[in-house]
């Protein structure tokens, strides 16, 4: 059974608290606010034009739902949400609450808000030397045209006849004189996003953002209105690029990695810097399974350099085609004789190096080796028709095809029935031959006139030059071997 001094004692412990309770809000309900005044208040409901704030006093406060929206015609707010408004104007039932001071208010005002910098709503009225014409509750002021935004103002009319709010910066002979800045403003309210922005992320987060700007060294993205991040051209892409534009454009929505965030000491603000190839794997992770020596690719050109040139088989993996890798056919001097930056080519992938990220490649490996089957195709005592590539002293450079040259020894030439003809020839000019030695090994072939002074040498070759030789090449020698008969 409860005693009843201890019930006596809980009622008097209520009372105690009831009255405590009653004395608070009995003092908030006393306070008085006046036109201007901030107040810090609580959202306690969220209508379908006004949002009603809980001021601290006997009346709610109400501001216009329009007014608070995002630019993307959000409500980031909540009920609960804490929001810093002026005091427009009120009655017995409600208070007006506004982001600014505006025409609701007095002109009176105007030198209490220069004092506390507190907004005020003013009207963009047309273009004057250095600036703009602002209305501000019926008073002209003026406002510099570097003080009009955070970015550079490039058209001046695109301003007239706009609402902003503004912060006085200058008010003096009673008004006469009133200099206002929209940019103080918006660095202010820079500064409390800025905060809540790096309060929800941290370096080495993905996050999602506008590409702005492009420059030769790279690209903005605003992250969230008012704070950009630059991504250097190195980071658009794993892949070589010589301009941002070739990945993005002014307006893409990208994803992007913070790499880093720094203050600025001589302005305090912030300097992020931003990849976009970091929000994705590096494409040298599956180069061991996606790619192997000997396999053919196709690449396109990157750069050339005086020993080769640079292709890419995947996005962020060059290899190096050497100079000596580049034909079968002619020695190159030049990496510009085979292709130019931009060709899309086949190659052959020689080796590759995980370690060092190195890839080798062969645009000749993947042309195929001219002088592979050689030897079934140029045998001894065969006819063909050749082309005089080179003249020396000790013999005749002659072309049989692309990549396949042979030489013509000078005692073979003396051995002609007519070695005047090989002594006319000029580079470029052709000529009947035949194979007297071959050696696909060391990639050396003898040619010799299938027309010579002495017959019997050629008789171990008759039987396989009528075979070998056809069209007009058979033809040809026939025609060469009875004319010595």
């Amino acid at each position: 059974m409860t005693d009843p001094k201890d019930d006596n004692e809980i009622e008097d412990q209520d009372e105690m608290s009831f009255a405590k309770l009653f004395e608070s809000y009995d003092a908030g309900m006393g306070k008085e606010l006046n036109q201007g005044d901030l107040v810090d208040g609580r959202i306690i409901s969220i209508g379908t034009a006004g949002i009603y704030i809980d001021t601290g006093t006997k009346s709610d406060g109400v501001v216009d739902k329009a007014e608070l929206l995002d630019a993307n015609g959000e409500l980031p707010y909540k009920v609960g949400d804490r929001l810093k408004l002026y005091v427009v104007s009120q009655n017995e039932s409600e208070i007006i609450l506004s982001k600014a001071l505006s025409g609701a208010g007095k002109a009176t005002m105007l030198n209490e808000a220069s004092r506390s910098r507190t907004p005020v709503e003013g009207k963009v009225t047309g273009v004057i030397k250095g600036g703009f014409s602002v209305d501000i509750m019926g008073k002209r002021a003026f406002c510099p045209v570097s003080q009009m935004d955070m970015k550079y103002v490039e058209n001046q009319e695109e301003h007239v006849g706009k609402t902003y709010r503004f912060l006085i910066s200058r008010y003096e002979e009673g008004g006469k004189n009133i200099v206002v800045s929209r940019r103080d403003l918006q660095n202010e309210e820079l500064k409390e996003k800025l905060a809540v922005f790096l309060n929800t992320v941290k370096e080495g987060d993905t996050v999602e953002g506008r590409v702005t700007r492009l420059m030769s060294y790279g690209a903005f993205v605003e992250l969230i209105p008012g704070v950009e991040g630059m991504i250097h051209v190195s980071e658009l892409s794993w892949s070589r690029i010589e301009k941002p534009d070739e990945i993005v454009q002014v307006d893409d929505t990208v994803a992007v990695k913070l790499l880093k965030i720094e203050f600025l000491k001589e302005s305090g603000s912030p300097k992020i810097s931003l990849s976009m190839k970091q929000t994705a794997s590096n494409p040298w992770d599956g180069m061991g399974s996606d790619f192997h020596v000997g396999d053919q690719v196709s690449g396109k050109v990157v750069r050339l350099t005086t020993f080769g040139a640079f292709v890419e088989i995947a996005p962020g993996v060059d290899g190096l085609v050497h100079i000596s890798e580049m034909s079968h056919t002619k020695r190159i001097l030049r990496p510009e004789e085979v292709v130019k930056q931009g060709d899309h080519v086949h190659v052959v992938i020689k080796s590759i190096d995980m370690n060092s990220k190195r890839v080798s490649l062969s645009i000749k490996d993947a042309l195929g080796d001219p002088w592979t089957g050689a030897s079934s195709r140029y045998e001894p005592g065969s006819a063909h028709e050749g082309r005089l590539e080179k003249k020396e002293k000790f013999g005749l450079f002659i072309m049989l095809e692309p990549g396949v040259t042979g030489l013509m020894p000078s005692s073979n030439i003396s051995h002609a029935a007519n070695p005047s003809d090989y002594e006319r020839l000029k580079p470029g000019d052709t000529i009947l031959v035949m194979i007297q030695e071959m050696d696909e090994e060391k990639r050396r072939i003898t040619l010799t006139s299938p027309d010579q002074k002495d017959p019997d040498n050629w008789k171990q070759f008759a039987g396989i030059a009528s075979r070998k030789s056809g069209g007009t090449m058979e033809s040809l020698f026939l025609e060469a071997m009875n004319k010595k008969k």
